[in-house]
């Protein structure tokens, strides 16, 4: 691909001049004159200059659209010449939330790097719903989800599942009415609340607690509300938060309650009280999800099948 096309792509993927030349390793001025003589060349701007961050005009979109091609050919085109050629190689791109790069995958990626040296891992974290727009531009090779509308748009894999908690911090008076029902970090790390003799409670019994909640586009979100719904009451929110870990945190630092996945809780820590809950949307199944394309490369299914063992 051009140099000029590669400038336009950073651009647009950075918002700004400034940042783009940076990861360009090149100034600015020199990054604006080349836009420029472009600019000029096809008598009309590429970037709505008013705009903070940066926009594409309407002839920019044109060529970003040109240019996302050219940049799919070519990585599919290295990608068919390295399988061809039987080797190990290639590069993947993979997104997940913190919550999945954090406490998912881990102990997967470290083996999967020993296991193949020569495949390169590119860690993208971000929220769901940025996610879900980058795989649906190709802009990843890999990413996961547990929500059925989105995921049965693209090719996916069933991979691991998780089970959602409510977690109370170990203070809170309203433990000791549900004591019987209550379980420790100790007993959710050991797998107790999977369990089919595991006591179950409604969350209807939790009505009258402040909540931390994850925010809108997150899959927790929906899940949490199905759930206050079933319940049949609204929820006192006293924070809204983006990231699943945090809430957790805050929730244990005696702020409020939340809901908490099982795999996050580790054993020793006596900070928060959980309770297995009676619904439905207390479990969820992740997939592993592909760009909607024509050729999937090799070292993208030796990795998914890598997952799917040691996950």
């Amino acid at each position: 691909m051009k140099p000029e096309m590669t400038y336009i792509y950073t651009i647009y993927e950075e918002g700004s001049f400034s940042k783009a030349a940076e990861k360009l390793f090149m100034t600015q001025p020199a990054l604006s004159i080349s836009i420029q003589k472009m600019e000029q060349s096809i008598g009309m701007p590429l970037f709505d200059r008013s705009h903070r961050p940066l926009q594409l005009t309407d002839a920019g979109k044109i060529y970003m659209n040109t240019i996302k091609k050219m940049m799919l050919l070519e990585r599919e085109q290295e990608q068919k010449l390295n399988d061809i050629r039987n080797l190990v190689t290639g590069t993947i791109r993979l997104g997940g939330s913190h919550y999945l790069n954090a406490y998912i995958l881990p102990h997967v990626l470290a083996g999967f790097v020993r296991e193949y040296p020569g495949i390169q891992l590119e860690i993208v974290e971000e929220g769901s719903n940025i996610l879900s727009s980058m795989l649906a531009d190709q802009r990843l090779d890999l990413t996961f989800s547990c929500n059925p509308t989105f995921m049965k748009d693209f090719e996916r894999y069933e991979m691991f599942g998780d089970h959602i908690l409510l977690g109370v911090p170990a203070g809170h008076e309203i433990n000791e009415r549900y004591r019987k029902q209550a379980l420790s970090a100790k007993e959710v790390a050991s797998g107790r609340h999977l369990a089919e003799d595991c006591s179950m409670v409604s969350l209807s019994a939790f009505a009258g607690l402040d909540y931390i909640l994850l925010t809108k586009g997150n899959n927790l979100y929906d899940r949490a509300f199905e759930m206050f719904h079933e319940a049949g009451f609204e929820p006192k929110v006293k924070l809204s938060l983006s990231q699943l870990v945090t809430a957790y945190r805050l929730a244990a630092a005696n702020m409020a309650a939340t809901f908490v996945c099982d795999r996050l809780v580790r054993a020793g820590d006596d900070s928060m009280v959980f309770y297995k809950l009676e619904s439905l949307c207390t479990t969820r199944t992740f997939y592993a999800l592909l760009p909607n394309r024509e050729y999937t490369s090799k070292a993208v299914k030796m990795f998914i099948q890598y997952m799917a063992i040691n996950v």
